[in-house]
């Protein structure tokens, strides 16, 4: 039987490199996508597409209850936005908390739940962000700077709970990530310094390996040139 993990977000631009990479190395991939996505995206026998709301608890917890044993989980579903102090509103700073961390935590939840009650150990990858870590970077995006370091305290509260059960989290931190959006956004960037989503595609497939498996409480930076 294959090897199987579930990745949300599998039709965005880094979760498409991460489905495409755990395929690639033989795994089963169990994608959740949102219900407006077309499940079109991507054919593979071992693919298992299902269009879910992750801001929804309820449904989160069901779909994640209804997929079979699983020994991991990519939560790649998140969004970005820009914003100053002074021009960020409390909506501005709702809507990135819970495109950013409703979804991670709602879905990270589920699944640790799932992994503790078979006995499974199992990795929990969450996607940080360099901002979160730096406030001169942050003063220019205040809203999902904040809800991202939510996510980097959410892989530590899951690793200090998960200890005694073989449950770990790790947090890949990008810089600014190559993908069509943000080239349309910055078009005057210099784009060799991105990372592409392939490289961090790579980089959290290791993580699932024997020597990555070996690693504990993972902040892992992925920065490039930029």
């Amino acid at each position: 039987m294959n090897k199987a993990i579930l990745v949300t977000g599998a039709d965005g631009n880094l979760g498409k490199a991460v489905t495409r990479k755990f395929l690639d190395e033989g795994y089963k991939v169990i994608g959740f996508i949102h219900p407006t996505s077309s499940p079109d995206f991507m054919e593979s026998p071992n693919l298992e597409i299902h269009q879910l709301d992750l801001m929804d608890e309820e449904k989160t917890f069901s779909g994640i209850e209804h997929i079979d044993t699983i020994e991991g989980a990519v939560l790649t579903v998140g969004g970005f936005g820009m914003g100053s102090l002074e021009k960020t509103s409390l909506s501005d700073v709702n809507k990135m908390y819970k495109l950013n961390f409703a979804t991670a935590y709602n879905s990270a939840r589920a699944v640790y739940e799932k992994l503790k009650s078979k006995g499974l150990s199992g990795q929990i990858v969450l996607i940080g962000t360099k901002p979160a870590f730096t406030p001169e970077a942050a003063k220019g995006l205040v809203a999902y700077s904040l809800s991202k370091s939510l996510v980097h305290r959410l892989a530590e509260i899951i690793n200090a709970d998960g200890q005694d059960k073989g449950i770990t989290s790790s947090v890949i931190v990008p810089s600014i990530i190559d993908t069509p959006e943000n080239r349309e956004a910055m078009p005057n960037a210099d784009f060799d310094k991105w990372v592409k989503p392939e490289v961090l595609a790579d980089n959290i497939h290791h993580l699932f390996t024997d020597s990555g498996k070996a690693l504990r409480e993972t902040v892992l930076k992925v920065y490039h040139k930029s």
